[in-house]
């Protein structure tokens, strides 16, 4: 048993009488002038209804005991001691351990509004409901991929099946092969891209001008038409086909084959009418460059691409940062070496914005030397600016860094979570309960499991 004190500044004001409440096997004693603070709270509600009514008690707790006058709640005794702070602090914290989730339902029982959470609280249970969303949204992908309508037409099923094929590597071994076959496509395209730059592999056309072997250029037409059969695939057996051709990825993979085709029809029409433009050389060439977008379609298939990619946008504000020293940085030593070297008669520093070149490769510790100080006072500004430049690198790099290591692990133990509450489903329904009901039908009991089960913590 515990007793919540009453406060010394209510001393003035006559007691309104006290109750003793069990909750979850612990008993605290509370004073009615306190509760009234909350008026339509839950125990505000018990203190100031007759104990004679047991008709409205037994509507406001699970048991009453008459001869001793306690009131019992099966509910969290933890819980409990958390919500009583609303009574005296005017604001309540979520103490750790502590499901975010099954607090606020706990907070609901007990009638607080869940604006007299701190700020703290409530961003942690922002960032709770979020997890709860994705794996529920995991959970759902999982149960689409099993569902075996038997409605469905034999060219829906076919289109199922083909979009597994192409977008789910580990729904079959033979998806699995296609992912592997599309990797290394990637990787050899990349590298005929780049062996096809060396002058000593480059053969010389009927004008004189090195171009590619052709043997690499049939790779790389190889590489050009698998690219493009995966693409139409995929967009022909998609669910969402504006989804799919807006979807950043996506976008990556068709800048990454337009080049190829449309380097052929220039090629073509500047061998049939317009050989003589030189523009339409350069269009082709800058075509060419364009080719290196592919190598960004290896995000598809590497979750560590993804998961980098994801703990950048996380951590923008330390890059922003960073930007900002580095920025500030540049303007001032490029303006102190230009008025330090100026008197020198072989300055290497013209003006300031020449100078930004050489505080920007000092700050980052690259140091060219193609522009460096001459004078004593010029070349102590280039330590300080080097001793800045590691300084202002290495501060955020810890933030980025763990940044990345906790959305990794994150997405692993969604992923091991959303896994887990379908196996759950399985066991407790059935398979057949399952192909009856509709995918949306699982994801509250999904979440009535995650709340009973506490969410993964990051």
């Amino acid at each position: 048993m515990w007793t919540i004190p009453k406060p010394k500044y209510r001393s003035g004001f006559c007691a309104e009488g006290e109750i003793a409440v069990n909750i979850g096997g612990v008993r605290v004693v509370l004073f009615g002038d306190v509760l009234n603070r909350y008026p339509e709270s839950r125990l505000a509600e018990l203190v100031n209804c007759s104990t004679q009514n047991y008709e409205v008690i037994s509507s406001l707790c699970d048991d009453f005991d008459p001869g001793r006058k306690e009131f019992y709640f099966d509910r969290d005794p933890d819980a409990f001691k958390c919500i009583i702070d609303v009574y005296y602090f005017d604001e309540i914290h979520i103490k750790r351990g502590i499901c975010p989730i099954c607090f606020i339902k706990e907070m609901e029982f007990w009638k607080i509004d869940q604006s007299v959470l701190d700020e703290c609280c409530k961003s942690y249970l922002s960032e709770k409901e979020d997890e709860l969303e994705e794996i529920a949204n995991k959970v759902k992908v999982i149960l689409e991929d099993q569902r075996e309508d038997q409605c469905i037409t034999r060219t829906q099923r076919c289109q199922r099946f083909l979009w597994r094929l192409m977008e789910k590597p580990g729904s079959s071994l033979p998806a699995r092969i296609i992912a592997i076959a599309s990797f290394l496509s990637i990787l050899v395209s990349a590298v005929v891209m780049c062996v096809g730059t060396i002058p000593e592999l480059q053969v010389t056309d009927p004008e004189g001008k090195l171009v590619e072997h052709p043997t690499l250029e049939a790779i790389e037409t190889a590489c050009m038409m698998w690219f493009t059969t995966e693409y139409l695939l995929r967009l022909a057996s998609s669910p969402n086909k504006l989804h799919f051709a807006l979807s950043i990825m996506n976008v990556i993979d068709f800048m990454a084959i337009m080049p190829f085709y449309v380097v052929l029809s220039l090629t073509y029409l500047g061998t049939t009418s317009m050989m003589e433009l030189a523009n339409v050389q350069q269009a082709v060439q800058a075509l060419r460059i364009m080719r290196i977008a592919r190598i960004f379609k290896l995000a598809r298939h590497s979750s560590g691409l993804q998961t980098l990619t994801y703990a950048l946008k996380r951590s923008l504000k330390e890059l922003g940062l960073l930007l900002m020293y580095m920025s500030v940085g540049i303007f001032v030593f490029s303006a102190l070496a230009y008025t330090m070297e100026q008197s020198h008669p072989e300055t290497l520093f013209r003006s300031i914005p020449q100078s930004f070149w050489w505080a920007i490769i000092t700050m980052t510790t690259v140091g060219y030397g193609d522009i460096y100080p001459k004078t004593t006072l010029g070349k102590c500004n280039a330590a300080v600016s080097f001793l800045c430049g590691v300084i202002a690198i290495a501060l955020p790099i810890h933030p980025i860094i763990n940044n990345f290591v906790v959305f990794y692990n994150k997405q692993k133990v969604l992923e091991t979570a959303a896994k887990h509450e379908v196996e759950l489903m399985e066991l407790k329904s059935g398979r057949e309960a399952r192909k009856s009901l509709h995918v949306n039908t699982w994801l509250p009991l999904c979440a009535l499991m995650l709340h009973r089960r506490g969410l993964p913590r990051s």
